[in-house]
């Protein structure tokens, strides 16, 4: 589901991601594309096959050479995760952050042709129009809009009772699918005031898609995917697995969507028979991105580890042997603890042990005694340089038991609480023994 914020929206426990702007490591060796500090929450690819571009949770856009496995260049720009990318025939690309913001790049530019401004929360997810005369934003807070690439005033779009998780144009650009919290289709004809046909859904809704024959794909937090006419008819489903949905792509031939999950892996269905065909299983964290290169064989991943990952999406195999590493069980030394258990929604996000590397939050290793934002090699923003908080047990407990907005306001931190006492305890406690330097 989309309620938490973006940094780790499923987690129960802070996955705090702040603007971690790590050195660029590429390789050149293998399939998969490593260089983001944080997880790889976007995924564009080009007409060609060429380029890509990547959104990170680390607040930065890559922009990639395919053919050379290889970044060419680092975007930075956005003051928050960029969640959503877009990557146009011309070669320029435009990212969407949890700022809010859109910016819009030429290739080999360090900073944005353009910025848009206008949405007052997190824009969740970025499309193009057929023609590439608008872009189309969704965001948290509750509206659409839509941007004349020319230049101008953006058109809004209002109706959603809840976050706006998803946004797709129709392939003849007459109209615009959205999804959202709201467990609900919107299909807006773009052309005239008339008012979007509604479809309610048993399902808050996290991504859409819609293919070259008009048809629309939306993914649900209860782990389906439901299809629909481009008049709004449903016509089916498909069950991607157990966990919720949160990416999806269809090949360009029509014939495969890729339903990305909060489990870790893909499903590969059939739109056919809308029959699950096979699942791509990685290394069990979560996938935040999907994407097919123009071949309709070949898909990329983004995912909680911060890599790219090129697979086979016809045989299921990945591209590299490597991309089936093992990522092993930070908290298999834990086994048993209640307060492990609490944490382990956080492990993503957080390492624990000395030497161990920031990811999309800082390293928690040495945790207690040490001031607020001031972890080594964390870029923290300025809000929590400012609070007067030092880490014991008591204050860590505090932060969960009020929430983060009370206790650390300008925490980019996902809003939540641990009611039970005993619980908060047990945290407290694996955190004291997981974080001794």
């Amino acid at each position: 589901m989309f309620r938490p914020r973006p940094q780790c929206r499923f987690a129960s426990l802070a996955c705090v991601a702040l603007l971690a702007i790590l050195p660029l490591v590429a390789t050149t060796a293998f399939a998969q594309l490593r260089g983001h500090g944080g997880p790889v929450r976007a995924l564009a690819i080009s007409p060609d096959g060429q380029t890509a571009v990547t959104g990170s949770f680390d607040s930065t856009a890559i922009r990639w050479s395919l053919t050379r496995n290889a970044a060419d260049q680092v975007l930075r720009f956005h003051a928050d995760a960029v969640n959503a990318v877009v990557l146009l025939r011309d070669g320029r690309a435009a990212t969407a952050g949890a700022d809010g913001r859109i910016a819009i790049w030429t290739p080999g530019r360090t900073e944005p042709d353009a910025v848009l401004e206008g949405h007052s929360a997190p824009i969740a997810s970025l499309a193009a129009s057929p023609d590439e005369t608008m872009l189309a934003s969704a965001s948290w807070d509750q509206t659409l809009r839509l941007w004349p690439l020319t230049g101008g005033a953006p058109r809004v779009l209002e109706g959603h009772a809840q976050n706006v998780n998803g946004v797709a144009f129709a392939p003849d650009g007459r109209t615009l699918v959205s999804v959202g919290y709201d467990q609900s289709v919107r299909i807006w004809p773009l052309s005239g005031p008339a008012a979007p046909t509604v479809v309610a859904m048993p399902s808050p809704l996290n991504a859409v898609a819609v293919g070259g024959d008009g048809e629309i794909a939306a993914g649900g937090a209860d782990g389906r995917v439901y299809f629909l006419t481009g008049n709004g008819a449903r016509t089916g489903d498909a069950a991607a697995g157990p966990r919720p949905v949160i990416s999806l792509a269809i090949s360009p031939d029509g014939a495969l969507l890729a339903a990305a999950g909060i489990g870790g892996s893909v499903a590969m269905i059939d739109r056919k028979t809308r029959e699950l065909a096979r699942t791509l299983v990685g290394p069990g964290l979560p996938v935040w991105s999907v994407a097919f290169l123009p071949d309709s064989r070949t898909l990329l991943t983004g995912g909680a580890d911060n890599i790219v990952r090129r697979w086979n999406a016809v045989t299921g195999e990945p591209v590299d042997s490597l991309l089936v590493e093992a990522a092993g069980d930070p908290l298999a030394a834990y086994a048993g603890d209640r307060g492990a258990e609490i944490f382990r929604a956080c492990v993503a996000c957080h390492t624990l042990g000395a030497g161990q590397a920031n990811r999309a939050g800082p390293t928690l290793a040495g945790l207690f005694g040490r001031r607020i934002a001031t972890a080594p090699g964390y870029h923290f923003s300025e809000a929590l340089k400012r609070l007067d908080i030092v880490w014991t047990p008591e204050t860590v407990s505090k932060l969960f038991e009020v929430g983060p907005a009370a206790y650390t306001p300008g925490t980019k931190m996902p809003e939540q609480r641990i009611g039970s006492q005993a619980d908060r305890a047990a945290l407290v406690k694996f955190l004291e023994r997981a974080t001794r330097k």
